[in-house]
């Protein structure tokens, strides 16, 4: 009798198959992982809530802190971390349908946040009719992408309660704002947040100002000229930069001997090594007419081993204007771990009411935010030994993160 033997190519697709089997149920998987975390997250604020009114905590500030908990458990920065605190509370006491389908990985917890922030400007009664009209665990949006889901959510939002959507949308004129974050190849996104009219009329003149220069035989992209003007109109200098304080970190080999060693530029971060130089010595546009710089060199001397910048102490109870610049220029960034906020606040580790010294070591640069977070009841920073500027977060719940300062141009990371 003669035996079957399976087509190669269809063996193929049997293998193929079982390995978008395992893709899905992955997928399944972390859904419901995120489902758990939510329910976790929002015990874990009520358990510091109890502890901090037992500790005498006034009922307007407990809770303060929880936020930045969660996401130094989650490994995001403090902001990310409050965002997911605010998740967890709304799927958990407010939106049980969409917690269900994002626990059964009918959602993932993108589009499940979608739905919550949609739905952010109703009252509690208003957002759990919205959750049980949509009814995302019955399988409502198997299928649908983000576009869709934020429709649908909109649509409930404003047939439950139109006022409340229509006062979200004049409220949001007081969240305008401007935010700079990298881009690919040493360009930068600046972006603004405006009023619709605002935002038209700003793009508007910036197109005009690109017609009338191309008209009259500038060879410059539209592109181009739309985003020199946008420099030249906000700095008051056609290059952007002159007269600015760049922060830009480099070695001496990079700046004086054609070295390879990429700079660091402040608020941006790591640039070739050869931008870096063009920035001190010459124009960066080979299109437009050279032109002078005020250049102000600060010599920083590191340990050969080590890279860790060298210290200097002080008497004075608030930071002197050289040991702010050279703060801002070791640290980069704000110093709590996950967090890539600018640095708004330099501060002392262990207060000055508290003994501690004004001194490179006992300083760090952190974010506003965080700098207040450190404050709340329970937690503590301070200095501890490493092999560069090491701090160390305790947490309330007794949880240590460790930060330590980013290295210095020319010294590789340890």
């Amino acid at each position: 009798m003669d035996r079957l033997v399976p087509h190669s190519g269809s063996a193929h697709r049997t293998v193929s198959a079982e390995l978008v089997n395992q893709l899905r149920a992955l997928e399944d998987m972390k859904s419901a992982i995120s489902s758990l975390q939510a329910k976790i997250a929002v015990a874990f604020d009520l358990a510091q809530r109890q502890e901090q009114a037992e500790n005498g905590v006034p009922a307007s500030e407990r809770g303060q802190g929880v936020g930045a908990q969660v996401a130094l458990a989650r490994r995001e920065s403090p902001n990310k971390g409050a965002r997911l605190l605010g998740l967890a509370k709304a799927l958990v006491t407010e939106m049980p349908h969409t917690l269900a389908a994002l626990e059964a990985g009918q959602l993932n917890e993108w589009r499940a946040t979608l739905l919550v922030k949609e739905t952010a400007c109703l009252s509690v009664e208003d957002r759990t009719a919205v959750d049980e009209e949509l009814a995302a665990d019955s399988g409502t949006f198997d299928g649908a992408g983000d576009k869709a889901i934020i429709a649908a959510a909109k649509a409930a939002a404003y047939r439950r309660d139109p006022r409340s959507v229509t006062q979200r949308a004049a409220h949001a004129a007081s969240e305008r704002h401007v935010s700079l974050r990298p881009a690919p190849d040493t360009m930068t996104y600046l972006t603004a947040l405006l009023p619709v009219a605002q935002g038209v009329a700003a793009f508007a003149a910036l197109t005009q100002a690109a017609g009338t220069a191309r008209s009259e035989g500038d060879t410059r992209s539209k592109g181009q000229v739309m985003a020199d003007v946008l420099v030249e109109q906000l700095t008051g200098t056609r290059h952007g930069y002159t007269g600015i304080d760049l922060g830009l970190v480099m070695t001496d080999r990079t700046l004086l001997q054609g070295g390879s060693e990429p700079a660091r530029l402040a608020g941006y971060g790591t640039i070739p090594a050869e931008l870096a130089r063009q920035l001190v010595t010459s124009d960066t546009n080979s299109q437009t007419q050279q032109h002078e710089f005020n250049i102000w060199l600060r010599r920083l001397y590191t340990a050969p081993a080590t890279g860790e910048l060298l210290a200097t102490d002080s008497r004075a109870r608030f930071f002197p204007s050289g040991m702010r610049r050279f703060i801002q220029t070791r640290d980069s960034l704000c110093r709590t771990p996950y967090c890539d906020a600018p640095i708004r606040h330099l501060d002392h580790l262990i207060p000055w009411a508290k003994g501690g010294k004004t001194s490179l070591s006992n300083a760090a640069g952190l974010c506003e935010h965080c700098n207040h977070t450190k404050d709340n009841p329970g937690w503590d920073a301070r200095p501890v030994s490493g092999i560069r500027h090491t701090l160390r977060l305790t947490t309330p719940t007794g949880h240590h993160y460790f930060s330590t300062a980013p290295p210095p141009p020319g010294h590789r990371r340890t």
